[in-house]
């Protein structure tokens, strides 16, 4: 199955950042990709946390989710739709929950253009160097649930996919949970910050690839953007066994790879560490 890792550098309008990711998985529909994963906040990064806020949607309607709906049956693919801020009010009634928070959502589509998948951001970052400073939890509300769904490619393979978000990836308790169920794909759509990304992305993507001897398919936010952050980039593909298959370092664009079942089925038959779990 070809798989692409979509990488943008999406500003504070909308409807730019949407032609943006229209032009991208364009681009990727026509190498034959089968599967198309955008990064994290595809859709706005805006100028203040609270900007999420003024996008949001119901889940199951409005805008982003429209697009993301009829790009999947426009360019026949398998879209994940990085994240978008998906609206508790369907769920604020006695819960006591603020209102002025999201879900940072990961919705996945099929070709026919169904949502067959919806996933809510776990970890919610927080890093202060005493330069910069984040705090997720002050827009979003943390999901509770790891969430898989199965595709079944054009080769034969129904690929069982597990779903998680940039800050996710330093949690490898719930990449463990995925492998228990059998998941040999991984997806972690991203928007991780220069200053960390430097040091810890690529050796966490790699680390959650072989010691889970799964793929991994990171697509990140990758340059300077309107609100004057700056994302590491680096969207990448990783194998089971840890090697980088294809990598986009900083700017817009699609990279793609062949994912092999195979080789996962190689990679877990010689070293067969997922058997060998005590805890």
């Amino acid at each position: 199955m070809k798989v692409a890792a979509i990488q943008m550098v999406s500003g504070t309008e909308l409807q730019a950042n949407l032609a943006s990711a229209h032009r991208l998985l364009r681009v990727a529909a026509r190498e034959g990709v089968e599967l198309a994963v955008l990064p994290e906040y595809f859709c706005l990064l805006g100028r203040q946390d609270t900007d999420k806020l003024d996008i949001q949607e119901h889940f199951g309607a409005g805008e982003i989710q429209r697009f993301l709906s009829d790009a999947a049956r426009e360019f026949k693919l398998w879209i994940v739709g990085g994240t978008l801020p998906l609206s508790l009010a369907d769920e604020k009634a006695g819960s006591g929950m603020h209102v002025n928070q999201v879900h940072n959502s990961t919705l996945v589509y099929s070709p026919e253009g169904a949502c067959v998948a919806r996933y809510d951001k776990i970890h919610l970052f927080r890093f202060d160097n005493g330069q910069e400073r984040y705090d997720e939890s002050r827009v979003l509300r943390a999901g509770q649930e790891p969430v898989l769904f199965e595709l079944p490619s054009r080769d034969g393979h129904r690929w069982r996919v597990g779903l998680s978000v940039c800050y996710d990836l330093r949690f490898p308790e719930l990449y463990r949970t995925y492998a228990k169920a059998g998941v040999d794909l991984l997806l972690v759509p991203s928007a991780f910050t220069y200053t960390t990304g430097q040091d810890h992305w690529e050796v966490l993507l790699r680390a959650r690839a072989i010691e889970n001897l799964a793929f991994v398919v990171a697509a990140a936010q990758g340059g300077v953007h309107g609100n004057g952050r700056r994302t590491w980039g680096h969207s990448m593909l990783v194998d089971p066994w840890g090697q980088v298959l294809a990598e986009q370092a900083e700017g817009c664009g699609a990279i793609s790879a062949e994912l092999a079942v195979a080789r996962v089925e190689s990679c877990r038959l010689q070293l067969p560490a997922l058997a060998h779990r005590v805890l």
